[in-house]
């Protein structure tokens, strides 16, 4: 079981940059693969970066890659999503998701049914 807990949202204009942070608990969050998902008004949840156990495979949604970038901290039991160059159709809350991975080091996962665990969400608010 593991209970992840998301902070780093808030107000940004276009262009500019936002830190999203999702604290794991539990000591073998290094087993997880790790993914990134949002939730704009009115639509439904979308991915939007994964990052294997390992932390050397990530994958991105089309419209991220080039200005998101997602990384772990083993050690700290974190994992991160730096966003840059934000726009406002990036509004939305964001969600971090955790799915055992104890096979496969390098395996990253971007459905949401490949993952049991999920974050409460932060909102990332972008004006124009």
């Amino acid at each position: 079981q593991v209970q992840l807990v998301e902070s780093g949202g808030g107000l940004v204009q276009a262009g500019g940059s936002l830190r999203l942070s999702c604290a794991t608990s539990g000591r073998t969050f290094s087993l997880y693969a790790m993914g990134w998902f949002r939730q704009a008004p009115g639509k439904e949840r979308a991915f939007v970066a994964a990052i294997s156990r390992n932390g050397i495979y990530t994958y991105y949604e089309d419209s991220v890659k080039g200005r998101f970038t997602i990384s772990r901290d083993d050690a700290n039991n974190t994992v991160y999503l730096q966003m840059e160059s934000l726009r406002p159709e990036d509004t939305a809350v964001y969600v971090c998701a955790a799915q055992p991975s104890p096979y496969s080091a390098r395996n990253y996962y971007y459905r949401e049914t490949q993952y049991n665990y999920w974050g409460q969400g932060t909102q990332v608010t972008v004006s124009s």
